[in-house]
């Protein structure tokens, strides 16, 4: 079964794109076979220079780090890791010789330099996606992907998350491509492309 068919994208650098539609629609399948986390079953795909078609999964990895940034719904932290720590680990795997202090400014950018040393269990949902955000933007990646970003936070935490992601993309200088279904966040975006049966409706610059 096909969940997605015939698209043809092209998104420049340091543009903003949001992905639109309904369940089911292939918003999702889309953003995980643009950011190398899923592979598409044909055509091409090249990514910040690299043809993500023809590498293997450590060669996909390999291209992943350092380049590309990703914020989940669910925050997928380590719960026996400091919020200093989680973010630091990656930055170290990646052989950064400054990690934990690279970690702890951009903690400090997303408002928790006092939350350094808390574990997960002990922030809540925002604090805990802000977490997630500082360590998709540690290692400074040329495009950050967010999916449904907000979809675990209530409308006032949301909405704070959101300015958040975008501030800090806009930083960055980072291409930003985000799936979500709420129409005015997605109206934040400088491009809206709608999605209907894994098949592009429309697509619209601001």
């Amino acid at each position: 079964m096909e969940i997605l068919r015939r698209i043809d994208l092209t998104v420049s650098a340091g543009e903003t794109l949001a992905l639109l539609g309904p369940s089911g629609s292939g918003k999702s399948s889309l953003l995980a076979i643009l950011s190398g986390l899923e592979r598409a079953s044909g055509g091409s795909l090249k990514v910040a220079g690299a043809d993500f078609t023809a590498l293997d999964e450590d060669g996909l990895a390999a291209a992943r780090r350092g380049r590309i940034g990703i914020v989940l719904q669910a925050f997928h932290l380590l719960p026996t890791m400091t919020a200093l720590e989680n973010v630091a680990t990656p930055l170290e795997l990646a052989g950064q010789a400054d990690a934990m202090a690279r970690a702890e400014a951009e903690l400090v950018a997303v408002g928790l330099g006092h939350r350094l040393h808390h574990y997960p269990a002990q922030l809540s949902g925002g604090e805990q996606q802000r977490v997630a955000i500082a360590r998709a933007l540690a290692p400074s990646p040329a495009i950050l992907f967010a999916d449904e970003p907000t979809g675990n936070l209530d409308h006032a935490t949301g909405e704070a998350v959101a300015d958040l992601l975008f501030a800090r993309a806009a930083q960055a200088g980072a291409t930003f491509i985000m799936v979500t279904h709420d129409e005015a966040l997605a109206a934040r975006c400088k491009r809206i492309l709608r999605l209907a049966d894994g098949q592009i409706a429309s697509d619209i610059c601001s």
